[in-house]
């Protein structure tokens, strides 16, 4: 790094005091989890951890998809908060630091990101840069990280298998979508988003005779409607849970639209007909557009 680069300095000023927040935080936990601290801190373990692991994240989530950004390092740092605890109960335990995991992170970063670091993990030489055969967009460095990663898993005994990895725990719809994103990097893709829309008109045929059929059967291909629609969402460059949140909350707000409009009219959700609700729905709609 050149250090008469005023980029560099900046860099480096922006690391140390990130470093001295990293090792504040992790101290305040540490007291947290002390002796002397906080009984609820004290009690906690890391399965009883894991919900709020979850909710912290969602949190973040909601504040980028309303484009929070003035929210968003609070909510990060709800997030790191939880890592950092996660890291301390390990530390307890004589698992591992918190020093381990920020380890392992940087090491996965520089040892999958052969373009643009060295073995060492020093920035390749901008003269270096282009003069061997390096990924050029963002798709084919997706696939040079899938097989990086696969060739790992090979080095500690384990099987090639793409699929390795991806979470069982992740939301079903996303997790549909990272798994057509991992076999989409090795060529395995419809090769035109019509292509998907064809199968999803397939799937909803065969939804349609399985409804006659089996409520097992029923279920099996609505599975599959749904896996083709989260692929459909990753052709589109759309991630599907937010795209899902999103519809949520408008669906949400225009019913709670429906509510009110019918109270103004002296009736109820829980009085008004199917028709009567249908009708609310269609002056909200309208009312909407008219919105300038």
């Amino acid at each position: 790094m050149d250090n008469n680069d005023p980029m560099s300095t900046s860099l480096d000023a922006r690391a140390q005091r990130a470093g001295r927040a990293m090792s504040r935080l992790v101290r305040i936990m540490a007291t947290l989890r002390s002796k002397h601290g906080c009984p609820w801190d004290r009690k906690q373990t890391h399965q009883s951890l894991r919900p709020f692991l979850l909710e912290e994240t969602y949190e973040a989530l909601e504040v980028l998809d309303r484009g929070d950004i003035d929210a968003l390092p609070g909510e990060l740092g709800d997030v790191l908060f939880q890592v950092v605890f996660h890291a301390q109960i390990a530390t307890e335990a004589g698992r591992f630091e918190m020093a381990d995991s920020l380890e392992a992170i940087a090491a996965k970063l520089i040892r999958r990101h052969p373009h643009v670091f060295t073995a060492s993990g020093r920035p390749l030489p901008r003269s270096k840069k282009g003069k061997t055969t390096r990924p050029k967009s963002a798709a084919a460095v997706l696939t040079q990280w899938e097989q990086i990663k696969a060739d790992e898993q090979g080095d500690v005994g384990a099987k090639k298998r793409l699929l390795t990895g991806v979470p069982k725990t992740l939301p079903s719809l996303l997790r549909a979508y990272e798994i057509g994103t991992r076999v989409s990097a090795v060529g395995f893709d419809w090769p035109t988003t019509d292509g998907v829309i064809d199968k999803i008109d397939e799937e909803v045929r065969e939804l349609r005779e399985a409804l006659t059929q089996s409520p097992e059967r029923a279920a099996d291909e609505l599975g599959d409607l749904l896996f083709t629609i989260a692929n459909l969402a990753r052709k589109l460059n759309i991630e599907p849970e937010a795209a899902l949140r999103a519809a949520n909350e408008k669906f949400s707000t225009r019913f709670d639209a429906v509510e009110a409009d019918l109270e103004r009219r002296g009736s109820s959700v829980h009085e008004a007909t199917t028709e009567d609700m249908e009708r609310a729905w269609q002056r909200v709609k309208r009312a909407r557009r008219l919105k300038p």
